[in-house]
């Protein structure tokens, strides 16, 4: 069986398939959300889980227990647990959903181990720790993948596809965002008390979630192969919104109304790539809004418009210079992994789960990679373009929103190297 017809097969497969020993670091809400969804997939045995939290790991391995019957290895309680999982001759896959400070040293130590490795976003949080994820990868040869679920949504696999037949022309430019009023919920709880992600508003002044912007960009533009990035200009905002957040619910009083926050409440970047292409990157998660991704590609021959569900191609498009519905094209150019997740599966409907279904795919790649020790739906060079925007925006914010260079981790195989993300259309 061929490599496509294999993948294909594995994503609506529901029994008779090898084992895969998976462990999970990180038990909080999302890593909890990411356990769920592997348990939904064929042939996982969650062997372990892992949190500074007993309560935490503790209810992981009792969720993993209802699902199978099998009550997975518990390791918490210190801040070196986590290393006992690497330990384990009968593991497979880790799936990390830590605080962002422990994406990249855990990630090293997992490939070190020799594992396959799913990390949350971002994977890295500085130029350092994206060097040393890159030369861990060469030596270990351990796959490494950042589970940017975005780039696996079901609306941007079609525009993928629709690209890759041409239907856009030549790629020239894209807009994208993550917009998302994280305040009350994600930085701090609803009491006010400030959460870890919280703390990076206090010391940083940057583009500090690229990833969900960037995920499905990256493969539109042949980011790494084919073209790379070449410099990077921030510029952010004044850090008003959450001062005003805090005196708006809890008064003027609070401590937090008053604190003086690094973090611009907007914060927008301009790449440009070697071969000329522009991308605009809006990061925006501290003032009131609904949630917003804004992606926009354009090509010589037409344009995609993710807020509008429009579509513009010249040639095709039934009314000059106006919009036409997307969901036309999204089914006509519905890409084959989606095709997969809509086949019975194992009972439960796969488009259910989290994010519209998207986890589940990302998750049963992920999974289905480890299973036949082949290459990662995503790779580790893109994991790396996309997280060093946090470093890259910071520094050009602290130059007075000048142009700096962005590093290649491809290291020059750009020029070389071919597309491979969703080949299978």
């Amino acid at each position: 069986m061929d490599r496509r017809a294999f993948l294909l097969s594995s994503l609506s497969a529901a029994a008779d398939v090898p084992e895969v020993r998976l462990a999970v670091i990180g038990t909080g809400n999302r890593g909890t959300g990411l356990l769920r969804t592997a348990l939904r997939a064929p042939g996982v045995d969650v062997c372990a889980v892992c949190d500074l939290s007993e309560e935490a790991a503790s209810r992981a391995a009792g969720i993993a227990a209802a699902a199978t019957g099998r009550r997975p290895r518990v390791f918490a309680g210190t801040e070196s647990a986590w290393r006992g999982v690497l330990e384990l001759e009968r593991l497979d896959a880790v799936l990390i959903a830590t605080p962002w400070q422990w994406h990249a040293p855990m990630a090293v130590e997992s490939m070190r181990a020799g594992k396959y490795t799913g990390v949350e976003v971002p994977i890295a949080l500085t130029y350092d720790e994206c060097w040393q994820l890159l030369e861990t990868w060469e030596k270990t040869g351990a796959p490494c993948m950042m589970m940017e679920n975005w780039s696996f949504r079901r609306d941007n696999l079609a525009v993928l596809n629709m690209i890759r037949r041409g239907l856009f022309g030549r790629m020239v430019h894209c807009h994208c965002a993550h917009s998302h009023d994280c305040v009350d919920h994600w930085f701090f709880d609803r009491e006010g008390r400030m959460r870890w992600g919280g703390e990076f508003l206090a010391r940083r002044n940057a583009d500090q979630y690229p990833t969900h912007s960037l995920g499905p960009v990256l493969s539109w533009l042949d980011i790494n192969c084919g073209d790379a990035f070449d410099t990077l200009s921030s510029h952010a905002t004044a850090s008003l919104g959450i001062n005003e957040y805090f005196r708006r619910r809890f008064g003027p009083g609070h401590p937090y109304a008053r604190q003086e926050w690094k973090q611009g409440d907007i914060v927008t970047s301009v790449v440009r790539t070697k071969t000329g292409k522009t991308i605009v990157i809006n990061y925006d998660m501290q003032l009131p809004r609904p949630y917003d991704n804004r992606w926009m590609v354009q090509g010589t021959l037409g344009l995609y418009d993710e807020a509008r569900s429009a579509v513009y191609i010249t040639g095709r498009s039934p009314k000059y210079h106006e919009w036409e519905p997307f969901a036309p094209y999204q089914e006509e150019f519905e890409h084959s992994w989606w095709k997969a997740m809509q086949k019975p599966q194992t009972g439960s409907d796969p488009l259910a789960a989290g994010h519209g279904g998207t986890d589940d795919l990302e998750v049963r790649l992920f999974v289905d990679a480890a299973r036949r020790k082949s290459a990662l739906p995503l790779d580790l060079i893109d994991s790396l373009t996309m997280s060093a925007v946090i470093p890259a925006s910071e520094e050009s914010i602290s130059k007075g929103g000048a142009p700096v260079p962005f590093p290649d981790f491809s290291r020059a195989q750009w020029r070389v190297r071919k597309p491979y993300f969703g080949l299978v259309s």
